[in-house]
């Protein structure tokens, strides 16, 4: 998509590290993974269902394709590829495991003790490494924090990165292009054969495999380095928000009026589809950021929000099942829109004290000891020494994905 836009002239202002629009986008994704989670995706699931917004809220499953697209274009951005691997690898722990370890102990609570589910140690262990979704038979389907299966995806594609981002930069962006447009072509043909050929519980594993989740990576580096190297589409973001709004409506109500085959392929095709309108909509904000321009996604309470997100989605699950268990369900009505409002901002708040208290500081703990030996090597400037002219502190850090994973669908 990038190919056909406009060159930038190469005497262009430097590109943002930070790019705050994309912090706050995190937010309305978590949320719409939130609503997903609490309305549910029929008959007696989820917290209560608002019939304003359902069956429209179960998109929010799918959220998860923007903040995989999201990874991939934010780690390309501020990618060092003099950086030392294991430089990565640590800042990568200290980002994900603090807040990921605190937030598993509510989450016991909710899907073992208060569910009375035998603990399988085995899967609860895999899920505490976050290697959940490699075997196939692991109990329950998403052990642990149910949420975090996808955080298990995500740590595949941080072990790649150091070396795909390397071979990516060799590449000329039409090979990415064509790669990127490959892989989304075999995440199509994975879902449907895997529907066709194999039993349903082999076929969801097949479909949270990691392995079939790196082309949405592939496609957000291919557009950072896109931008990167100067390309540019003339879009304003108004215009995929839009087209987002319009599959919705087409997904979920204008299936009764398809065939067979293509009500399928609706099914088939929605992960690549997702990724290619997500990857449009940062595209939009990026540029528009790029050139300077402010908006409501640059203001300080959304990207603080944005900031606070993975700890968001971290609690959110845990949060609506223990209210489940505790007052039962609501009635299926609008009122119901209130208790999820509430319920949002009661989770925010948790998650700003997660973030405050375990996310942050672990993080910078990791970042104060890293092996000195890896920064020497890589050329990153050691704690306590000086910092190259105009690199201002945590300049990279801001621009850094917080992985908020898919939700879980048990």
């Amino acid at each position: 998509m990038a190919i056909r836009g406009t060159r930038t002239d190469a005497a262009s202002p430097p590109l943002p590290k930070r790019l705050d629009s994309l912090t706050s986008l995190r937010f309305f994704a978590a949320f719409a993974v939130f609503t997903f989670h609490f309305t549910g995706n029929g008959g007696e699931t989820g917290f209560g269902r608002v019939p304003v917004i359902f069956p429209y809220s179960m998109i929010g499953g799918q959220g998860v394709t923007f903040f995989f697209v999201l990874s991939g274009f934010l780690l390309m951005w501020v990618f060092k590829p003099h950086e030392h691997p294991g430089v990565f690898y640590w800042r990568r722990v200290g980002r994900i495991w603090p807040a990921h370890l605190v937030a598993l102990l509510p989450a016991v609570q909710a899907y073992y003790v208060m569910a009375h589910l035998t603990i399988d140690w085995p899967s609860l262990i895999l899920s505490v490494f976050l290697v959940q979704t490699w075997p196939p038979h692991v109990y329950p389907t998403l052990p642990g924090n149910e949420v975090t299966w996808t955080l298990s995806v995500e740590l595949l594609f941080y072990l790649l990165f150091p070396l795909l981002g390397r071979l990516a930069q060799r590449c000329r962006t039409r090979v990415l292009v064509s790669a990127t447009a490959l892989g989304l072509i075999g995440m199509w043909l994975t879902d449907w054969l895997a529907v066709l050929n194999a039993a349903p519980a082999t076929a969801s594993w097949i479909m949270r495999l990691p392995v079939v989740y790196l082309p949405e990576f592939l496609l957000g580096m291919t557009v950072a380095l896109a931008v990167r190297r100067g390309w540019r589409l003339p879009l304003r973001p108004v215009v995929p928000v839009l087209l987002l709004a319009g599959y919705v409506g087409v997904y979920y109500k204008g299936r009764p009026n398809f065939a067979v085959g293509v009500d399928q392929q609706l099914d088939y095709t929605l992960r690549p589809v997702i990724a290619i309108l997500s990857v449009l909509i940062i595209l939009a904000f990026v540029q528009r950021e790029v050139r300077g321009r402010r908006g409501l996604l640059n203001t300080r309470p959304l990207v603080l929000l944005g900031a606070w997100s993975y700890c968001f989605y971290l609690l959110h699950h845990s949060l609506s099942r223990i209210a489940t268990y505790l007052w039962g369900r609501l009635p299926d009505d609008n009122w119901a829109l209130l208790s999820l409002l509430a319920m949002g901002v009661v989770g925010n708040a948790l998650a700003w004290l997660l973030f405050r208290y375990v996310e942050e500081p672990g993080e910078r703990w990791m970042r104060r000891h890293t092996p000195k030996r890896w920064l020497e090597r890589g050329g990153t400037p050691v704690p306590g020494q000086s910092r190259p002219a105009g690199a201002g502190p945590g300049t990279a850090a801001g621009c850094e994905p917080r992985p908020v994973p898919e939700p879980a669908n048990r």
